[in-house]
């Protein structure tokens, strides 16, 4: 792969405070470093909406971290913060359902929350994919696709199994063929890792550590 730039790299970054110990001062500290970075976006708890962050694209989360809420407390959960204002929600999946192949069971989640919605805001759809089979992820990726999501998402950087691998990513990019977007997170500390991330087919990367990954990339 091409020497990719840090600019090209900051531009598929969420820069990312999920902590649940985040105050609003940490949450103005990081629109601030996001700015500074030139990020993409920035991704927050929902409780700490509405977030001031002109010219930054502002995500949040939904059913986070374990996916066990009913669907429609994602559900409601991710129309109320598109109306604070969130322009994409990263929802997580219900992993058991995954893991034990109830893959309808998978797609009217992701339906339910797609439909709270609306089609204004993006739709990420997290995996857990440290917690799942290869099959699991083919099929949780066709789910999402099928229930109108625009990105499929590794994890959300909380389970013990583990964060985003370069397999996972292949195996997620080489299923959506192009027609989602592949956001790899949870783990990523490095430029050689966010490299890693994007020659296997990310397209965006959730980092919390925004500033030691692009420092390794060439301006």
């Amino acid at each position: 792969m091409a020497q990719i730039s840090r600019r090209d790299v900051a531009a598929m970054i969420d820069h990312t405070l999920l902590a649940p110990e985040a105050t609003p001062a940490d949450v103005t500290a990081l629109v601030d470093e996001a700015r500074e970075l030139g990020v993409l976006a920035i991704c927050v708890s929902p409780s700490m909406l509405p977030v001031r962050a002109p010219g930054l694209v502002v995500a949040t989360v939904a059913g986070f971290p374990s996916g066990k809420h009913h669907s429609l407390v994602k559900a409601a959960e991710a129309r109320l913060a598109v109306d604070q204002g969130a322009a994409e929600v990263d929802m997580v999946i219900d992993v058991g359902a995954a893991r034990a192949g109830d893959y309808n069971a998978v797609l009217a989640d992701i339906v339910a929350v797609r439909e709270a919605m609306g089609d204004t805001a993006l739709l990420k759809v997290i995996l857990e994919s440290a917690a799942l089979d290869d099959k699991a992820i083919v099929e949780t990726c066709r789910a999402a696709e099928l229930a109108g999501a625009n990105f499929v998402k590794t994890s959300t950087g909380f389970h013990p199994a583990g964060g985003a691998s370069a397999h996972a990513v292949k195996l997620m990019a080489d299923t959506v063929g192009g027609r989602l977007g592949v956001k790899a997170s949870g783990g990523i500390r490095t430029a050689a890792q966010a490299a890693e991330m994007i020659a296997a087919g990310a397209t965006r990367l959730g980092l919390s550590r925004s500033r030691e990954v692009l420092e390794g990339f060439p301006v």
